[in-house]
């Protein structure tokens, strides 16, 4: 579900299926037909459960700051497939995006991809062409098998592991962390968050066997989080204050900062402390209304971070929270990281075929004060109840599709 995929394919007569095929021999030979455009491109490679999307951003912000131009792929859409390709922290023009798609169709890649190895090929296809100084690419789901892991990156960074997508990445912390892991490339250093013992055993003995040398947060570097904030790693950097809240976020810029010095950037303390005060992500604890909050929570180690970021920034408080997830992800025990700070549970459908019903979901929640809302209207997203903050979240791709009307838009 990539939003205005279909007009280009249909402008530029493209087809591609829509289905998750993991494996890479479809994209390399599609890549090999538009000259191999990713080969050329200075790529930092981001995997993780959570945090990949603050980490680049963070890591965006930082290379603009110092001048240099930039290019980003990350999923899922925001608005739509535009969003998905930046260049200078603008999405994607339409006029380039045609370009792109106009290379690939005089190529021949018609039939021969999904719509997000599609997708992917754009982003190099555009990259090649626009050239930018670094490139920060997203996985879109794992790692091993993901269309993105055809580059040979300055770096590979993992962000975190916890279970999520069992049903294609494995059922243990283990299987995930195997497929995550499999964005390391030989001789190329890798940089992680911190990751639960199990994971950082496997990513540890994959990176010994790439000779990939390994920096982990909180023993090779750390964000010493007080009045001041100061970064330690390869270099030491004081930083003035972070816009994006909650203590994983200070863990997402650390992990930022050290990957772009591992790929060896030079970095200047004041644009750092400059970049890292002025950046924010759309959907991520973002306020939207007074005291109206989005953000895209969508598994139990993501409601963790959420809860504390509560905690941290409204301490004592409850919030309400609206919540809509899609089917296969762990309800219960997302909803359970929240309800220690949740005064209500609100839940909700949305267009997408792999959503979850609201009954299912309130069947899982232990809270006292839950309800389904069977239709969702801007009154009922920015109402308060007792002066109470209110938090919408789950699925990105249910905040990407009240992206405007909670702003109304």
């Amino acid at each position: 579900m990539i939003p205005k995929l279909d007009e280009y394919k249909k402008r530029w007569n493209i087809a591609s299926e829509n289905m998750v095929k993991p494996g890479l021999e479809s994209i390399r030979a599609a890549l090999r037909k538009v000259d191999d455009p990713h080969k050329k491109l200075q790529v930092i490679h981001v995997a993780g459960t959570n945090g990949k999307g603050s980490t680049i951003a963070f890591m965006e912000a930082i290379l603009r700051e110092h001048g240099f131009t930039t290019g980003v792929f990350s999923s899922p859409a925001i608005v739509d497939i535009h969003d998905q390709i930046r260049l200078n922290g603008e999405p994607v023009s339409e006029e380039e995006l045609n370009q792109s798609f106009q290379s690939m169709n005089e190529a021949g890649l018609s039939g021969m991809l999904t719509d997000f190895e599609l997708l992917t090929a754009a982003a190099f296809v555009t990259f090649g062409r626009v050239n930018p100084d670094f490139v920060l690419l997203e996985t879109g789901m794992g790692g091993t098998l993901d269309s993105t892991n055809v580059v040979e990156p300055l770096v590979s960074v993992i962000t975190s592991i916890a279970l999520d997508h069992t049903a294609i990445l494995g059922d243990t912390i283990e299987e995930i962390a195997v497929q995550k892991a499999g964005i390391i490339k030989p001789d190329k250093p890798v940089v992680t968050g911190p990751l639960p013992i199990e994971a950082m055993k496997v990513v540890a003995d994959i990176a010994r066997k790439s000779a990939s040398r390994l920096l982990v947060y909180g023993t090779d570097f750390s964000m010493e989080v007080e009045e001041v904030e100061r970064f330690h790693g390869t270099d030491i950097f004081q930083l003035s204050g972070r816009k994006m809240k909650g203590p994983h976020q200070a863990i997402n810029a650390a992990v930022g900062i050290q990957s772009l010095l591992t790929a060896g950037v030079p970095l200047v303390e004041d644009k750092v402390s400059r970049a890292i005060a002025e950046t924010g992500l759309k959907n991520r604890f973002e306020e939207v209304a007074p005291n109206i909050f989005v953000d895209g929570t969508h598994n139990p180690a993501a409601a963790k971070a959420l809860a504390e970021t509560i905690r941290e920034t409204f301490p004592g408080e409850k919030v309400d929270f609206i919540i809509g997830m899609l089917k296969g992800k762990d309800v219960r025990r997302t909803l359970d990281e929240l309800m220690p700070v949740a005064a209500s549970f609100s839940f909700l459908t949305f267009p997408h075929p792999q959503a979850e019903t609201p009954e299912t979901m309130m069947e899982q929640c232990k809270h006292p004060n839950k309800r389904v809302i069977n239709e969702v209207g801007k009154h009922i997203l920015l109402q308060h109840e007792n002066g109470r903050k209110k938090i919408v979240t789950g699925s990105l791709y249910l905040l990407m599709g009240l992206y405007n009307q909670i702003r109304g838009k």
